[in-house]
């Protein structure tokens, strides 16, 4: 079997030759994890992997995070430079590209979201460069799953689903949203490698759909939204389910019915060659229908593999074609100010026919 590493690499370098640039510079993110493996600390001190279009990559790392580097297993893939307190980071990344024989005011990609002040420096080392989005190069790499993550994901689908299982008996009045989450935590961590977040929205507080946990008391009739993910194997889980104390809030057993045929029509409108933007529309049309739009304030999902918000995004105005392989997140919500919100997310893949769902747990909200 290839080594993975070893293909993304090759497959980096193919995709830097058609769009032309000379070499991609990649700090402490979801790119240097997917590339090399490496889970780097996002510290003030520079680490960057440098990739020429020709000639081997380095991975340039403070000295004291020497271990760390060669334990990920990165150094089997590029050549470890270290620099000391007082060294000059950047001159080190112009020297290793000097020694590709790159050019040095030719075309670099740098990693989307690299600090401001590495960026800044790097251009002025770099002065008669051209400069272009990591992402120009890393989005056909990533957003196309292969076998291998796609398994991850059915993988890490189905653990995140095992959580949710559990979530009835933590939901009690007289417990808080904190005392929940923390508890749904524990149990993330136990077939994860890392809890990504965790939202317990009651109440009033399922209206904001990215509540943050907090101190507010369970009570009997709450709607509770719980959205919670977590990393196993390098590849994220995300899945929204909704609960209900005692018994349903007035409304929400309509408002629920409506989400629930919203989500699986824009399920069942996955298929390949079909744009991002038909999906998000094939929810958001139902729930116009349905007297609910208003009340449906994002898109409806994102893309998701190493990082739990990738693309492509289910959104209006994205006219992309999804293709064989994508996997995202379906998850259309309703949010009524002041009283209650409901969301239901499900992680997809589009396959040669059509979607697969890689979570399996009951749609309808649960009264505990």
């Amino acid at each position: 079997m290839p080594d993975p590493t070893t293909d993304r690499l090759e497959r980096l370098r193919a995709a830097m030759r058609t769009r032309g640039v000379d070499a991609l510079l990649v700090g402490p993110s979801a790119d240097l994890r997917y590339l090399v493996g490496y889970h780097a600390l996002p510290l003030e001190r520079l680490t960057m992997l440098v990739v020429p279009v020709d000639g081997p990559a380095s991975l340039i790392v403070p000295e004291l995070e020497t271990a760390r580097a060669e334990a990920s297993g990165a150094t089997h893939h590029a050549d470890l430079v270290t620099w000391g307190e007082t060294d000059d980071p950047v001159a080190h990344v112009v020297d290793r590209l000097a020694a590709a024989g790159t050019d040095l005011g030719g075309t670099f990609g740098v990693q989307d979201r690299l600090w401001t002040s590495f960026t800044l420096g790097l251009q002025a080392a770099l002065g008669g460069a051209r400069w272009v989005p990591g992402s120009s190069v890393m989005r056909d790499l990533r957003i196309v799953k292969t076998a291998a993550e796609i398994q991850a994901l059915r993988d890490v689908g189905a653990a995140i689903d095992a959580v949710h299982a559990a979530v009835p008996d933590l939901l009690r009045p007289g417990r808080t949203e904190a005392e929940v989450g923390r508890d749904i935590a524990e149990r993330i961590l136990d077939d994860h490698d890392e809890v990504n977040f965790v939202i317990v929205a009651s109440g009033p507080n399922g209206a904001s759909p990215h509540h943050e946990t907090g101190d507010r008391t369970l009570e009997v009739g709450d709607a509770v939204v719980v959205d919670i993910g977590g990393t196993r194997a390098g590849y994220c889980s995300d899945s929204t389910r909704d609960y209900a104390l005692g018994h349903l809030p007035d409304g929400y057993a309509d408002l629920h019915r409506a989400l629930e045929e919203a989500q699986e029509a824009a399920v069942q409108a996955v298929r390949p060659g079909v744009s991002a933007e038909a999906i998000d529309a094939a929810a958001r049309d139902h729930l116009d229908t349905a007297g609910y739009g208003r009340y449906f304030v994002h898109r409806t999902g994102h893309g998701i593999g190493v990082e739990e918000h990738e693309e492509p995004w289910i959104v209006a105005g994205n006219a992309d074609p999804v293709a064989t392989g994508m996997a995202f997140s379906i998850e259309p919500g309703i949010y009524v100010p002041d009283r209650y919100g409901s969301r239901i997310e499900d992680i997809v893949v589009v396959t040669e026919d059509g979607v697969e769902r890689v979570n399996h747990r009951p749609r309808e909200v649960l009264v505990v």
